[in-house]
């Protein structure tokens, strides 16, 4: 898909910034982390400009650290940044975006199905636009348990954000600084970053991307992912629609919800001094009640929800990361955290 709006400027500052920085998340991958080492090593030998890659070693349990570490000493465009458990992918990319450098910054699995060798279109087409998604059109998984789930979801996204794109799942995809430097992650909202990032009038690409079947270790998905990332998608709605304004959807349902209510009520008034009818044990009389005290406490939550909302956006919030250390050319420095 493509957007007609005007990409986002950079500055001369992340003009000198390496370019790009490549973020992967590790989780026990130990079989693959020097095959795709090589693999972009070899990918990206005709860039004209630097690059980074920034690796994330999501709590591992195996020996990738120890790979990691050995390539850092071979190879000085490589970073480690080791977490001190398993936080997940979301709080991984974050913790990766968090410590890249670049002008622009690549996202790829650490599992060998996304391909590097994608990674120049992405760098070529990233030059018009704010954001380029891979599209895994030939996805190598299997078709019940990971297709058609991810084909549900994908649609379902599109139509609730509005941003219509054919693999929100793909995690190879490009952005400029400016989309995710102010990004605050959580849950499984990795994937919704164009979603998210929408209300800044960016600019998006989808391309055709390369997918090969897991050759070693074990996927980390699961059908709790799937619930996890529907509850997610309703946040991220109420978050483009009305995160600076939650009175106006608890307000509106409360006024509705009160005015039903208090409607009733006047109508079961009219019953009992016009007609004289006796409305004490009707069910109606208790719905008009709980009608009326429902509508006071949604606009009770839609006020709440506008502190909330104005503490969201004026103050820091509470990291969903905490590194251990990061691995420079072969020496790791603890971060008092």
């Amino acid at each position: 898909m493509k957007d007609t709006s005007p990409p986002c400027a950079l500055n001369d500052d992340l003009q000198r910034a390496p370019w790009p920085s490549i973020v992967i998340p590790f989780y026990n991958e130990e079989e693959n982390v020097r095959p795709l080492h090589d693999q972009i090593v070899s990918a990206l030998s005709g860039l004209t400009r630097s690059y980074e890659v920034i690796a994330v070693d999501d709590g591992s349990t195996d020996r990738t650290l120890a790979i990691l570490e050995a390539i850092v000493k071979e190879d000085p465009r490589w970073r480690v940044v080791v977490l001190r458990r398993n936080f997940g992918q979301t709080a991984a990319l974050s913790a990766g975006f968090d410590h890249a450098t670049g002008d622009v910054i690549v996202t790829l699995d650490g599992d060998l199905q996304n391909d590097p060798a994608d990674i120049p279109r992405l760098l070529e087409l990233i030059q018009d636009y704010d954001v380029v998604s891979g599209w895994r059109a030939d996805r190598k998984d299997p078709f019940l348990s990971r297709r058609l789930p991810s084909m549900l979801a994908n649609r379902l996204i599109s139509a609730t954000t509005g941003v219509r794109l054919h693999d929100y799942g793909c995690t190879l995809k490009a952005y400029r600084r400016v989309v995710v430097e102010n990004l605050r992650l959580y849950g499984e909202l990795h994937r919704f970053i164009p979603a998210i990032a929408s209300w800044m009038g960016i600019a998006i690409a989808e391309v055709k991307t390369n997918h090969r079947p897991r050759q070693f270790g074990h996927s980390k998905y699961s059908i709790a992912r799937t619930v996890r990332v529907l509850l997610d998608l309703i946040a991220v709605k109420f978050l483009l629609r009305f995160s600076t304004s939650p009175i106006q959807i608890f307000g509106g349902l409360g006024l509705t919800v009160g005015v039903a209510g208090g409607g009733l009520l006047l109508y079961l008034a009219g019953l009992k001094l016009l007609m004289g009818q006796q409305i004490g044990g009707r069910p109606l009389l208790l719905l008009a009640i709980l009608l009326l005290i429902l509508g006071v406490q949604l606009v009770g939550m839609g006020l709440l929800g506008e502190m909330v909302a104005r503490v969201y956006h004026e103050t820091q919030r509470k990291p969903i990361y905490m590194v251990q250390r990061t691995i420079h050319g072969g020496q790791g420095r603890r971060d008092g955290c």
